[in-house]
């Protein structure tokens, strides 16, 4: 089995727990004005691997799962763009015995029953989804990332009836992501599943811009500035209430 991806990080610490081996899937449907990859957006860049060279490499780094309850992070781009791949790769990682994670915006999710399909045999062999939520409201979410989020939030359910243990994600940019009446909605949302484990807030940077102009974008959000120490943990606050509440009974 292949798969096409964007590249590999082996000790990465701030998708999931532990220590993680990160896939970088290429290809997604969505083109956020925030993206700091946007060199994996086209399905057809990015390399050509076989997934069991992956898993041979990623068995090298098991003693470094065990010792922090680490494992494997799927990311992209958009992993669900090929899910079968990511099937595959999941179900062999299983036998091994180590975690297995998406990072995921759920922008490719349908209720067609081949997608659903399989969507469902991944979901068991799935131990954690890091799902972002850029924008509750469905025109600002447009007008962020080219899509509104009428299926990303009914991804969202469909996590919470599988009872699929989930990190929401949030990168909070000044004036289109950091507004408290769409985060109190937000928040709202969120605690209408009973799977979301945590909120991680993630402030806006601007790493990824010398991408877009090396790929010749014009780039978005040119003079927007990471939000502010307090604006974070404003966010923080607010997005976390109930999930905080219910986790502590």
């Amino acid at each position: 089995m292949e798969a096409r991806i964007h590249s590999v990080e082996t000790c990465g610490t701030l998708d999931g727990p532990g220590l993680r081996y990160i896939v970088f899937m290429q290809g997604c449907p969505l083109r956020c004005q925030f993206c700091h990859n946007p060199d994996t957006w086209k399905m057809g860049d990015g390399r050509r691997v076989d997934l069991d060279e992956i898993i041979k490499d990623i068995e090298t780094y098991k003693p470094f799962f065990k010792a922090s309850n680490g494992g494997v992070t799927i990311s992209g781009g958009e992993p669900l763009l090929q899910i079968k791949s990511v099937i595959y790769l999941f179900r062999e990682l299983k036998k091994r015995g180590i975690h297995t994670a998406i990072d995921t915006a759920g922008g490719c999710f349908s209720n067609s029953p081949s997608f659903r399909e399989q969507l469902d045999e991944l979901m068991e062999l799935t131990d954690l989804v890091l799902m972002d939520i850029k924008q509750i409201n469905a025109e600002k979410h447009k007008s962020l990332t080219g899509m509104t989020n009428s299926h990303i939030l009914e991804f969202a359910k469909y996590l919470a009836e599988k009872h699929v243990p989930v990190w929401i994600r949030h990168v909070l940019v000044p004036g289109i992501s950091d507004i408290d009446e769409d985060l109190m909605e937000l928040s709202a949302f969120i605690q209408t599943l009973d799977n979301v484990e945590k909120v991680d807030v993630l402030p806006y940077h601007q790493l990824g811009v010398y991408k877009w102009k090396a790929l010749g974008y014009d780039y978005p959000l040119e003079g927007i500035e990471p939000p502010a120490t307090g604006r974070v943990k404003n966010a923080e606050r607010i997005l976390n209430a109930g999930v905080c509440e219910r986790m502590n009974g």
